[in-house]
């Protein structure tokens, strides 16, 4: 089973919408609405089309994921970082390493692209394994009400975390 991972492009939309759909269908911590998330963060301003990216076998889209644009600002500071939401597998392909191998790449592309860190909320069992660490070891806060174990953080490159503190602010379409 070869994964080829590519960029994300408009064709790609209505299939993504529905395995993001799928993929959260029966998913217990969910608002079952992170497809259309995922079209309100494609036009808004936090969008980087080279970190909306689609897993294929066979020519067949079977995972997304999409990394957008947010910042940590405390009173002194504002930082520049990203938000990892959502990764989609179809569940007929979960459990086949589709959804590590979209964590890695995106992880890849942000770095060249110059980013530091990602957050996220996520499964505490699951994001460990990529070196995501709790938002409250460096003191960053969520600006909602969500369980500690589930606000993760990850640096992408040395350091890229030192002097980092403050509250997570999302993008507006994550709000709406």
């Amino acid at each position: 089973m070869e994964i080829t991972i590519r960029q994300e492009n408009k064709n790609d939309y209505a299939k993504v919408f529905e395995i993001i759909e799928e993929a959260f269908k029966d998913a217990e911590y969910s608002d079952h609405k992170e497809q259309f998330l995922v079209e309100k963060l494609r036009n808004s301003d936090a969008f980087i089309p080279e970190l909306s990216l689609v897993a294929e076998i066979d020519n067949e889209i079977v995972g997304h994921i999409l990394l957008t644009k947010l910042q940590i600002e405390n009173k002194d500071q504002t930082f520049d970082s990203l938000a990892l939401a959502p990764v989609s597998v179809k569940p007929a392909f979960q459990k086949k390493g589709i959804g590590a191998k979209l964590i890695l790449e995106s992880h890849a592309i942000a770095k060249k692209l110059g980013y530091k860190s990602i957050i996220l909320l996520g499964h505490e069992n699951y994001y460990p394994r990529f070196r995501y660490e709790l938002t409250s070891k460096y003191n960053i806060e969520m600006p909602f009400d969500v369980p500690a174990e589930n606000c993760m953080v990850i640096s992408l490159t040395e350091n890229g975390l030192d002097g980092v503190s403050g509250k997570v602010k999302y993008p507006a379409a994550f709000m709406e």
